[in-house]
């Protein structure tokens, strides 16, 4: 099953994808948040699913889709969590995870703008795949952690280095700006994904191929992080883990390489679709 949510920016409905087509299924469901995944509903709307879409309306082509997540209550993220990015990057391979927030208010859809920052000059971009926490997690094993999860999405953190690695502190000043986590088109469930450690995952800038990686790389994979961070935190349902880009990020050239306003940055994973951002310049809103 493929959750979408669409519709004004603030004001998203959820609905669904079906065989490349969009439906809205606000008449099922209120919104896909923490109450959703944590009452069950997600496998009540399977089973109506599998009796037939044909109650469903179909939405028009070039609706606007938002984050497929309703506020989650955190983002949480792993750096350096592929061996080629680190090395890129001159930082060590870690020997556990690196762990970090960004903020909820970064959100937007999958093919929102990107605005750059006020005083930006080094504005990034890093695919990454996103897992979307389907029921409270605390202390959870390694061997039980994919219980936990409700699916997937395609994730670009974009980062602002200069905030990130040069203005002291944690990363988080560099990954929490406004429009810094598009994130979508839809999260896919567990049982629309054969492999989620070998899913490619790509971004290209102005049509130039910068990034073309496998989740086979992982340095830790999905039920090591789940568990892992549930060490640390509970999860809760709707939470989102970002785990980490391969090789191919701005920073990691020589000259190093930044968005500017007008450019076009497009990135997909495997079974997760794909996704289109305009980078803007800076504007009060």
């Amino acid at each position: 099953m493929k959750l979408i949510r669409f519709g004004e920016a603030g004001k998203e409905k959820p609905g669904v994808c079906v065989d490349g087509r969009y439906y809205d299924a606000s008449g099922w469901v209120r919104d896909y948040d923490e109450d959703f995944f944590a009452n069950g509903e997600l496998a009540t709307l399977q089973k109506k699913l599998n009796a037939g879409i044909t109650a469903l309306p179909e939405l028009p082509a070039g609706t606007r889709l938002g984050c497929p997540v309703a506020k989650p209550s955190k983002i949480v993220c792993i750096g350096l969590n592929y061996a080629d990015h680190a090395k890129e990057t001159g930082a060590a391979t870690p020997s556990e995870p690196i762990i970090f927030m960004k903020s909820t208010t970064a959100i937007v859809g999958p093919n929102d703008a990107i605005m750059i920052p006020k005083g930006s000059e080094k504005t990034d971009w890093e695919v990454e795949l996103a897992v979307v926490i389907g029921k409270k997690a605390s202390y959870v094993s390694k061997e039980a952690a994919l219980d936990y999860v409700a699916g997937y999405a395609l994730h670009n953190d974009v980062s602002e280095r200069a905030f990130q690695l040069e203005r002291n502190g944690t990363w988080d000043k560099g990954k929490g700006c406004d429009t810094f986590a598009p994130i979508g088109p839809w999260l896919a469930t567990q049982d629309e994904i054969a492999d989620v450690n070998n899913l490619r995952l790509w971004l290209s800038v102005n049509g130039k191929k910068m990034q073309d990686g496998t989740t086979a790389n992982l340095i830790f994979d999905v039920p090591f992080l789940v568990s892992y961070i549930s060490q640390f935190m509970t999860l809760l349902p709707g939470d989102i883990i970002s785990t980490g880009t391969p090789a191919g990020v701005g920073l990691g050239f020589n000259p190093a390489i930044y968005l500017q306003p007008g450019d076009v940055v497009e990135l997909g994973i495997d079974s997760l679709g794909t996704s289109t951002q305009k980078v803007v310049a800076y504007a009060a809103h």
